[in-house]
Formats: structure tokens, sequence, C-alpha cells
């Protein structure tokens, strides 16, 4: 039996159970994977976190350095955003320049720490024209699905537990990064009209349309994401940025906690 055909018979019986209020895995649609998350995780880092979702895994990075800020925000702090997509983590992932999703998942995190004000960049002003840049590196490590929910949780996650390295430059003590609020991206798909979040890999490859929303403790959307060839309607997508705001609420409420103090 060739693989197209095993694939059809498949995308039909995971289509059939989502219209009998079921998922291969047997969660309930608004159910997310269990979620695992590690800081610490690396010695040379400022800030780091290993985030396990379901099977899918990503490890994350924080660096900083002096350097020039941008000429439209001289007084403010500089965050450049990038992931790797390693080979070893998928059979579809190959070596070579950054691809197409990578960019795109780069960019959803970058947007959702910055457009939420999660960091206070301002207070990263060094001198009259230095700054601290801040460089957050996700490196993919295994590929179930959903990488851009588990990316923007290790990003947060490093950047909650990260140090300003001042000791290094002589700029004073390490002190912790100024953040203010602690985005939470939650993934959404849409099959005909059912909604289920964080997609593992065969449910993204089948629905139609995946609606990624990140939004910050006060529930206000910092970003919001769309994949798939689908169009959903006003009214859907409403629906959608509801569910996933309450379920971003209930996230970091239970794995960041700590610093909601």
């Amino acid at each position: 039996m060739s693989s197209e055909i095993i694939a059809e018979i498949k995308k039909d019986y995971m289509y059939n159970l989502i219209k009998k209020g079921e998922r291969v895995d047997g969660r309930a649609f608004n159910d997310y994977r269990k979620i695992v998350i590690e800081t610490g995780t690396i010695r040379k880092a400022e800030g780091s976190a290993r985030v396990w979702l379901g099977d899918t895994q990503v490890q994350v990075g924080v660096k900083m350095q002096p350097g020039e800020p941008y000429p439209d925000t001289p007084d403010t702090g500089v965050i450049i955003t990038s992931v790797e997509l390693v080979p070893m983590a998928s059979p579809s992932f190959e070596p070579g320049p950054p691809r197409e999703d990578s960019i795109e998942i780069a960019r959803v995190v970058d947007r959702g720490v910055r457009e939420s004000g999660a960091i206070d960049l301002e207070k990263l002003l060094i001198a009259e024209d230095k700054v601290w840049m801040l460089f957050i590196d996700i490196h993919v490590l295994d590929h179930d699905g959903n990488l851009v929910d588990a990316a923007s949780l290790g990003a947060i996650a490093a950047l909650l537990t990260a140090k300003v390295p001042n000791k290094r430059y002589e700029l004073g003590e390490d002190a912790a990064l100024p953040i203010r609020d602690i985005p939470i991206a939650v993934t959404a798909a849409d099959f005909e009209g059912q909604i289920l979040l964080d997609p593992e890999l065969d449910e993204e490859r089948i629905a139609s349309t995946r609606l990624t929303v990140i939004s910050g403790k006060d529930g206000s959307i910092a970003g919001m994401q769309k994949s798939g060839i689908g169009t959903p309607t006003q009214e859907k997508i409403e629906e959608m940025v509801d569910i996933a705001i309450k379920k971003a609420k209930e996230i970091r409420e239970t794995h960041f906690a700590e610093f909601l103090k």
C-alpha cells in the first residue's frame, strides 16, 4: 500500500474522530499535551530553558552583550531572535540557510516579546551610544507539532531567569532583566469548525487553518499569526482568540506562578 493511500486513510480516521469529539491521543479539544520547563540548562548563557510540549522539544539560550542601538530607537535595548531547525529533530529539516518556517517562528516569538513589552528595553541603556543587545537563540531538538508555542514558552522562561552580565563588562553587579510581562502563545487549529488547541504534528498537517494568539497578563493581544489555506469566519476567529487568551492565563498561572507575585 502506497504512503499516499496510508496518509489518506489516516487523515480520514482523524477527521472521523474529531467529528465525534475525540482526538487520536485522547485529549479534549482544549487540552494541551504535558508541558515541562527546565531553566538554567546552558551554563554559559545569561538565561536558558528547555521545554517539552508532549514530544516536541526546544532549547533556548539568551546571550547579552553591549552594542549600538538602532537609529530609530537610540535609547532602548535591542532584541534579536533566531530559530534553528536541527536536522535530527525531523526528517523534513535539512542543513543550510534559515528556512521560511524557521524565520516565521522567530518573528512570532520576537513579536510576542517585543509587542507585549515583556522587557523594559529603556532600562537596557548603558551609555549615550551603547545599549544591551539581547540574543534569543532557539534550537528545535524534536518536532512533533506546535513549535511556535514551545519556542515561545522557552523564550519567556529563559528571559525570566536571565541575568544582565554587568560584571563581565565592568558595569557593576549582575542583575535580573527588567521583566514587565509574561506573554504566552497559544495555537488553535480549525477542523471544519471544530477548534483544537496545541495540535500535534499529524493534526497540523490536516488542519485547514491554525491561529497563534500571543497575549499578556492582562489579556491584551501582543501578536497573532495565521497559517494554512483555510479562511475562518470573523466569528470563528473571535472564538479562537477568546479560547487562546483563557488558555494562556491557565498556562501562565500553572508554569510561571512564582513570577506573577
